[in-house]
């Protein structure tokens, strides 16, 4: 096992940071920011294409009659955190710059992951099938309800944030891709099936080229005189305090309303992730260039510390079930 794993280190956030070095040193400008703008145009909708053909609507019927985890899990990810990143308002401006709250502003206003809160789900021993049902919905109704929380929560602090004109931007540039995937889906589904590994580059290289774009937009801008040490600690410490507050919520929730361990796995795996493969691509769309890059820095990081502290109660969840498994089996 190398030290990255045994750190839990996401080696794509690894990746990332490179990115984030590279278009500090090397910006792209002029002709081409140009090039680059339009490319990322093109990768993004690329990517939402790919994420309509490769979900499938079997999964999501099989986990459909669970209505009541599926609602714990969009109350947690549409709600609970946005009214805990309101809650940091107190922090501005002694603990925390305004640039900082308002990327976890537009952090907590996000859709939950796909790929790891399913994948955390299956290796905790949880409900697998409601897990796929919550998180892809999760992710479509976040197209929608995401500008709108973003117009909201924005609104509060003073921001100007067109939400009317966010929402047609994330319709045309992000929805219209994902339902012609989808529907295309017949006719390519057993090849992005048979071809995930190459899926997922896709997925991330689209990311990569956003993040390029974005951070090249705001060095140029000076987003590093903006966003000092001090900052990426207080972001770092935010974000562990906010994913703790949110799993123990999640938690005694589940457990207060009666549900199986099970299920209680797929609420707080389900209802605690926030997405960087919705995020990044969205901030695009909703916020000038020169923004994006401060507005997903939060994101980035929280990006990271949730599939660390994951990871290890993912291990927790897995060592319970598997007691439990052994139990039922003895009797």
């Amino acid at each position: 096992m190398s030290w990255l794993q045994r750190l839990r280190i996401d080696k794509f956030l690894l990746v990332l940071i490179l990115v984030v070095i590279v278009a500090s040193i090397f910006p792209c400008e002029g002709v081409w920011k140009t090039f680059f703008e339009r490319l990322t145009t093109a990768a993004i909708a690329l990517l939402f294409f790919m994420h309509g053909a490769k979900l499938s609507r079997e999964a999501i019927i099989a986990g459909m009659s669970h209505w009541k985890l599926h609602l714990v899990v969009f109350l947690s990810t549409f709600a609970l955190f946005p009214l805990l990143g309101l809650t940091m308002n107190w922090m501005v401006p002694g603990l925390m710059t305004p640039t900082v709250y308002l990327g976890f502003l537009y952090l907590c206003a996000l859709p939950a992951t796909v790929q790891s809160a399913i994948a955390f789900t299956s290796a905790a021993g949880g409900n697998v099938a409601a897990a796929i049902c919550s998180a892809s919905a999760s992710s479509i109704l976040g197209v929608f309800l995401s500008p709108l929380l973003v117009g909201a929560l924005m609104h509060t602090q003073g921001g100007n944030t067109d939400v009317l004109h966010a929402i047609g931007s994330i319709i045309l540039q992000l929805m219209v891709p994902f339902v012609v995937g989808h529907l295309a889906r017949p006719l390519i589904g057993k090849w992005v099936d048979r071809h995930r590994k190459l899926i997922n580059i896709t997925d991330r290289s689209s990311i990569l080229l956003v993040v390029y774009t974005a951070f090249s937009a705001a060095v140029v801008e000076g987003i590093w005189h903006r966003i000092d040490g001090w900052s990426l600690l207080t972001i770092l410490v935010m974000s562990l305090v906010l994913l703790t507050v949110v799993l123990i919520i999640n938690t005694y929730t589940a457990r207060w309303l009666g549900f199986d361990t099970a299920d209680e796995i797929t609420i707080v795996f389900c209802g605690s992730k926030k997405s960087l493969a919705n995020g990044i691509p969205m901030a695009n769309v909703l916020f000038p260039a020169a923004a994006v890059g401060a507005m997903v820095l939060p994101l980035m990081i929280f990006h990271q510390v949730q599939l660390m502290v994951c990871a290890v109660l993912a291990q927790r969840y897995a060592r319970k079930t598997a007691k439990q498994r052994e139990a039922l089996a003895l009797k």
